[in-house]
């Protein structure tokens, strides 16, 4: 998956930083509660992201300790299951799920064969998630095949590819009855997942134009894209202000701090250092680990 939405924590509040790190403890307790062990492989940044819009309006969450699979002997301060983040759980699996599909049949039997034994091994979580999402695995499946499509064609659209994966993203914000807040969320996701779109094709560029690779942004300038790469920019910066409008619509309780946080700090600073072609350093960095751009 992309890892890329993450607070910059060096500016949260320490109470901020300690729901932020139970949140993600809490998702990674549900997936693996609802899924099984393997799917708590596939914790990741992104969905955490989504848990935290999916969450009920409150001042401080409910929480719990759980036993941490990465270090047994001791407990981790984690978010209690809810309707929010069992719905982000179940779709982090899905979303996994078809990725690694998606990666077998990009890739040749050898190189793809590490991906064809996790979506084995992942199989019977999917499954359930499945069940429990139909709509979400529709729209997911859907939608990965509608790109795939365009990848096979080279399609030098930046807009049709990253729209394709927006309206993943957007289909994972299920109807909570709310007009208003359903729709702002809806609109705060798509742009989200398109700015994912687009930067992962960036930080990709150098590594698929070794492979011989589809990447949008290789398709749309055909080798002026370091010439371009302000005017990628500011079409990632328009998707950000948007989803920060689509924000500014809503009242997420005690989660609106770091999840503007994230928006107007965290996601910028990633991009920089996307741009920068220093993320591959800081992403493998540990998931109590902060970033700072160089200056």
């Amino acid at each position: 998956m992309f890892g890329y939405v993450r607070p910059f924590r060096e500016e949260l509040k320490v109470r901020e930083l300690e729901a932020y790190e139970a949140m993600y403890c809490g998702l990674c307790a549900a997936m693996g509660r609802r899924h099984g062990f393997v799917a708590r492989m596939f914790l990741n940044y992104d969905f955490t992201f989504l848990a935290m819009l999916l969450a009920p309006k409150e001042d401080r969450p409910s929480t719990g300790y759980c036993r941490c699979p990465a270090n047994p002997l001791r407990k981790k301060c984690a978010c209690t299951a809810g309707a929010g983040l069992e719905a982000a759980a179940d779709e982090s699996v899905i979303l996994s799920y078809w990725k690694l599909r998606d990666t077998v049949e990009d890739e040749g039997f050898w190189k793809g064969l590490g991906a064809r034994v996790l979506s084995v091994l992942l199989r019977r979580g999917y499954r359930r998630a499945a069940s429990s999402r139909p709509g979400f695995d529709a729209a997911a499946r859907g939608c990965l095949e509608e790109l795939r499509a365009l990848e096979l064609a080279g399609s030098p659209s930046l807009d049709r590819t990253a729209d394709t994966f927006a309206r993943l993203l957007q289909a994972a914000a299920p109807d909570s009855g709310d007009e208003v807040r359903d729709r702002a969320v809806g609109q705060l996701l798509y742009h989200v997942g398109r700015w994912i779109y687009l930067t992962d094709a960036w930080d990709d560029l150098g590594e698929d134009l070794a492979s011989g690779s589809y990447n949008p942004i290789h398709a749309r300038f055909e080798g002026r894209e370091r010439e371009e790469a302000e005017y990628l920019r500011t079409t990632l910066r328009h998707s950000l202000n948007l989803a920060v409008s689509a924000f500014s619509l809503v009242d997420f309780g005690g989660w609106g701090p770091v999840i503007e946080n994230i928006l107007y700090l965290g996601l910028p600073a990633v991009e920089e250092l996307v741009f920068r072609g220093e993320w591959a350093g800081v992403k493998k960095r540990p998931a109590h680990a902060g970033f700072i751009p160089r200056q």
